[in-house]
C-alpha cells in the first residue's frame, strides 16, 4: 500500500479493499457460526466468539488505516455502553484501543512536515523535541517537547495525505456503514458516518482548531475545575500548545477496582463535564463536539484537562432555546404542551401518541427529572436499545414522525455522547440545577 511520505496509507482502491475485508470477514464468521450451531455448538458461546472477532477485526483495520476510518472507530467507542451487558467485555477491550492510540509517522516525515509548516529553523523554537510520538490519533499525532522559554509543550502534527485518505474513507464507509450493526446492533450507522464526515472535514483545518482552543483557554483560564492548554503557535497542519500531564479518562473508565473514594472522584468529574456541556455554549459560544474519553485527562490537581478541539460546534447565541424548552417539558412530563411545541416547530409530523414521544426523549430528559440523577451503563444501554428497536412498531412510527432539523442534530448527538461517558463513570450528578442556570429555554 503506497504512502504519502510515510503518512496515512494512500491508494483509494487498496484502502477500499482493506475496509471491504471487514464485512467480508463478518459474513464468513456468520456462515461458520451457523455451521457450528448445525452440528450442536452452544448458540450463546458461538455468538459471543463471533462478536468478539468482529470487534477485533473492525478496530484493527480502522486503526491501521487512520484517517476517516480510524475516526469512525473512535466515534464508535463512545457507544460501547449500548452493547448488551453480556457482550460488553470483548467490545470494551477492542474499542478502547482506538481512543488514544494509532500507528505513528517516522521521524523523517515529522521533520519534513515541520520544515514545511514552521520553516527550516523550527528547531530553534524548542529547547528539546522528542522524535517519538507521545500519542497518535485519526488524522495527526502528538510529540512532546520543551519550548524555548522552558515550558513543556505538545506538538500536534497532521499526517501527510490526511485529506486524500479522508475523501477515500468517506466514500467507502458510506457504502459499508450497514455492516457496523454487526458490531453494535442498535446503532444508526448511516447517521454516525454522516456525522463523522462533517466533523472530519472541519478537523483538517488546524488553524480553526487552534482558534477554538484559544477561545476555550481564554474563557476558562483560572477555572477551578477545567484546564485548557494555551496555544503557543499554530500553522495549517501543526498546533503547539502547553503539555498537560494526567491520567487518561479512557483508562479510568476501564478500571474494575472503583472504591468509594474513587467513585466520589467520578461523581466530581461527571459534575464538571455536565456543567461544561451545558455552560460552554453560553459562556464561550462553542460546544466541544468530540466527546470520547481520549480527549480528557484527570490532572494531578483534580481538574479535568481537555486536549483536542478539532470538532467544535459554533453556537454564538448559546444552545438553541427550543431544545431547552423541549427537554424541560419532556423532563416534567408535560405531554400536551410538549406536543404543541413539537408540532409548532415541525419536530413532529403527523399524529403520534404523546406517551411514545416521551419515551423517545427519555435519555435526554431522565437526568433532568429530579435534582439528582445516577448515570450507569444499564440505564444508557436500556435507553439506547429501546429507541433503536427496529422490531417495535411504536418505535418505527415515532421514528418516521420525528423530523430533527439539521441545525440541531449535532447538539443532540454530542449530548448523547457525553451521557455515554457519564454512564461509563457510573456517576451521580445534579444536572437539573445546571440546566436551569445555563440551558437557554429551560426555564421558559
Amino acid at each position: 500500500m503506497s504512502k504519502d511520505a510515510d503518512g496515512i496509507p494512500q491508494g483509494g482502491a487498496r484502502r477500499a479493499a482493506r475496509l471491504a475485508s471487514v464485512p467480508a470477514g463478518f459474513a464468513g464468521r456468520a456462515v461458520a457460526g451457523w455451521g457450528k450451531r448445525m452440528v450442536g455448538g452452544d448458540r450463546d458461546e458461538i455468538a459471543l466468539r463471533m462478536l468478539e472477532r468482529n470487534a477485533e477485526q473492525l478496530f484493527s483495520v480502522l486503526g491501521e488505516l487512520k484517517g476517516g476510518a480510524m475516526k469512525l472507530g473512535q466515534a464508535l467507542s463512545v457507544y460501547e455502553t449500548m452493547v448488551p451487558t453480556e457482550l460488553a467485555e470483548p467490545y470494551r477491550i477492542a474499542l478502547t484501543k482506538l481512543q488514544t492510540q494509532g500507528p505513528g509517522m517516522p521521524a523523517r516525515t515529522v521533520h519534513d512536515v515541520l520544515d514545511r509548516q514552521l520553516g527550516r529553523n523550527w528547531r530553534t523554537r524548542f529547547s528539546s523535541f522528542d522524535d517519538e510520538p507521545a500519542a497518535a490519533a485519526s488524522i495527526g499525532q502528538v510529540h512532546r517537547g520543551v519550548w524555548r522559554d522552558g515550558r513543556e509543550v505538545a506538538i500536534k502534527i497532521q499526517y501527510p495525505g490526511a485529506d486524500v485518505a479522508l475523501q477515500t474513507d468517506l466514500k467507502t464507509l458510506q457504502r459499508f456503514s450497514r455492516f457496523l450493526t454487526l458490531v453494535i446492533p442498535s446503532l444508526d450507522a448511516q447517521e454516525l458516518v454522516r456525522e463523522v464526515r462533517d466533523r472530519m472535514l472541519e478537523e483538517l483545518d488546524y488553524r480553526a482548531e487552534a482558534d477554538h482552543q484559544r477561545r476555550f483557554a481564554e474563557v476558562l483560564r483560572g477555572d477551578p475545575a477545567v484546564r485548557v492548554p494555551e496555544v503557543l503557535a499554530s500553522a495549517p497542519k501543526v498546533i503547539i500548545s502547553e503539555w498537560l500531564d494526567g491520567e487518561k479518562l479512557s483508562e479510568r473508565l476501564n478500571r474494575d477496582d472503583v472504591d468509594e473514594q474513587m467513585q466520589k472522584e467520578h461523581d466530581s468529574i461527571a459534575q464538571t463535564m455536565i456543567e461544561l456541556l451545558f455552560s460552554s455554549p453560553s459562556r464561550i459560544g462553542l460546544l466541544h463536539a468530540d466527546p470520547h474519553p481520549g480527549n480528557f485527562l484527570i490532572l494531578r490537581d483534580g481538574r479535568i484537562g481537555i486536549v483536542d478541539f478539532g470538532a467544535v460546534a459554533v453556537l454564538p447565541d448559546g444552545t438553541p432555546p427550543v431544545l431547552g424548552r423541549i427537554v424541560r417539558l419532556a423532563a416534567d412530563r408535560d405531554a400536551d404542551e410538549l406536543m404543541t411545541l413539537l408540532h409548532a416547530e415541525r419536530f413532529v409530523v403527523g399524529d403520534i401518541p404523546p406517551a411514545d414521544v416521551l419515551r423517545w426523549l427519555g435519555a435526554l430528559a431522565d437526568p433532568l427529572r429530579s435534582e439528582e440523577f445516577h448515570f450507569n451503563r444499564a440505564w444508557i444501554a436500556r435507553e439506547g436499545q429501546r429507541v433503536t428497536n427496529v422490531r417495535s412498531d411504536a418505535y418505527l412510527k415515532t421514528a418516521r414522525s420525528f423530523n430533527l432539523p439539521a441545525e440541531y442534530m449535532l447538539v443532540v448527538r454530542v449530548t448523547g455522547g457525553w451521557m455515554n461517558i457519564l454512564a461509563q463513570l457510573g456517576a451521580t450528578v445534579h444536572a437539573r440545577a445546571v440546566a436551569s442556570r445555563w440551558l437557554n429555554g429551560f426555564g421558559d
